[in-house]
């Protein structure tokens, strides 16, 4: 097994991949900019190296930096965590051109999957279903013109690099197609260092759900459950829950069956997961995040599985701890996304705790949130016997937890929480817009 690994990136999932590798003897070092000298990832690692300024394209995106650091502090492995260069060919490349083990599927797997508009292409040589959309990238007002037609309005241009809703525009009609390309194609090159865009038909209110794999490189596939991420706001995920309260036990199966065949095909390493939007009873093929996702934890409650361990393992050529035939689900976990309305510093942080309550975060008393990263600052995660249960506890750890200093989300929350649509099981991605007027 190694002994040291470098974890390329920064807040919540470096300090969550700093944990599973202490339980695993593994050393970490911490990358941080000069605006996040003073945090969490950066004190619990056994060694920390600054890499550059706030600006993420001189740090946390700078390909040379990370890999002479890794190189030079010794280190076996690189773990990409989520965003950034996690989904990034290249990155993969250049870690193993230097010898390093790569926390992730292998390049040319990323580039097939990766990538979403190749990703479609491979789903359907696998028999996935798709939405109907654009046979590859689309740059030309004309070209998105004829594609968007023939689809039917609304569509949406989608980045083909990157996700959490960056470089997405939902158009209309004709008039408006150049306008959103350009925007969707700036936003994705910012983001993603990739302007590449494409067009997919936009389906109204469906529901939005994946599955969770992990597969050990050699054609076993785990597949633990589905995830329901339907609440969301500008396509941001703000509450996520598994199993789905949408989804029976035959379009599971089918789900099952196709993702199965798709990541053993392609001997598939690591963790990643397969999105489909959910209409009725049909679903579609959205994407695949070849990463461990930010939403983990939820799966990891109702399997009882410590993901991050599980994706270092197989990565390292260790077999999974996790009998892929005979996956055991329990339970129903919720999570809520906590993020800051504004920058600022904590001057006061209370946790909640109690059985099944877990809060994945970067933050203590006295730490600074920066404007120059995402927003969100934590999880709150709960996990009980079944869906009431578990959100009547939600809705308790977030009354306990208290953030001073910086404003955070948990009202608006608590409000779509509390509320009967999102109580019945029965609502899909526009149940944010729905409830809007009372949030």
């Amino acid at each position: 097994m190694i002994k040291r690994l470098m974890v390329a990136n920064r807040g919540e999932i470096a300090v969550r991949i700093i944990r599973s590798c202490k339980e695993l003897g593994i050393e970490t070092v911490a990358v941080y900019s000069t605006a996040d000298k003073d945090a969490l990832h950066v004190r619990l690692a056994d060694i920390a190296v600054c890499i550059g300024p706030p600006k993420s394209a001189q740090s946390y995106l700078s390909v040379p930096a990370l890999i002479t650091t890794a190189v030079r502090t010794g280190c076996e492995a690189v773990h990409p965590g989520v965003g950034f260069l996690s989904e990034n060919s290249n990155f993969a490349r250049e870690v193993k051109k230097a010898g390093l083990i790569w926390i992730g599927p292998d390049p040319d797997v990323i580039d097939l999957l990766g990538d979403k508009v190749t990703a479609r292409d491979t789903a359907l040589k696998y028999g996935l279903p798709v939405t109907p959309g654009s046979p590859g990238p689309i740059a030309k007002k004309d070209e998105a013109v004829a594609v968007a037609r023939e689809c039917g309005y609304p569509v949406i241009i989608k980045a083909a690099s990157g996700g959490g809703g960056k470089g997405m525009r939902i158009v209309w009609k004709d008039d408006d197609l150049e306008e959103n390309l350009t925007i969707a194609s700036n936003e994705a090159l910012a983001n993603f260092s990739d302007g590449t865009v494409y067009i997919e038909k936009y389906l109204q209110n469906p529901r939005h759900v994946e599955l969770q794999v992990i597969a050990d490189g050699k054609g076993g596939v785990a597949i633990l459950g589905e995830r329901d991420c339907s609440v969301q706001r500008n396509h941001q995920k703000l509450i996520e829950e598994s199993p789905s309260p949408g989804v029976t036990p035959a379009m599971r199966d089918a789900m099952s069956s196709g993702a199965r065949n798709l990541f053993s095909s392609l001997k598939y390493c690591g963790a990643g997961t397969i999105e489909f939007l959910v209409v009725g009873e049909a679903f579609y093929f959205m994407e695949v995040n070849a990463r461990i996702q930010v939403e983990h934890p939820v799966s990891e409650f109702v399997t009882g599985t410590d993901l991050i361990r599980e994706q270092i393992l197989v990565c390292c050529g260790q077999p999974m701890t996790i009998d892929p035939d005979n996956v055991q689900l329990s339970g129903w976990s919720i999570e809520a996304r906590i993020n800051a309305l504004s920058p600022g510093k904590v001057t006061r942080l209370d946790v909640p705790g109690g059985p099944g309550v877990r809060f994945d975060s970067f933050l203590y008393t006295g730490a600074t949130v920066s404007p120059h990263y995402d927003s969100m600052v934590g999880k709150l995660i709960v996990h009980d016997s079944d869906r009431q249960k578990a959100l009547t506890k939600l809705l308790r750890a977030i009354d306990e937890l208290e953030i001073d200093g910086v404003p955070v989300n948990t009202e608006t929350q608590k409000k779509i929480l509390s509320s009967a649509i999102f109580r019945s099981g029965q609502f899909g991605t526009g149940i944010y817009a729905q409830l809007e007027a009372t949030l």
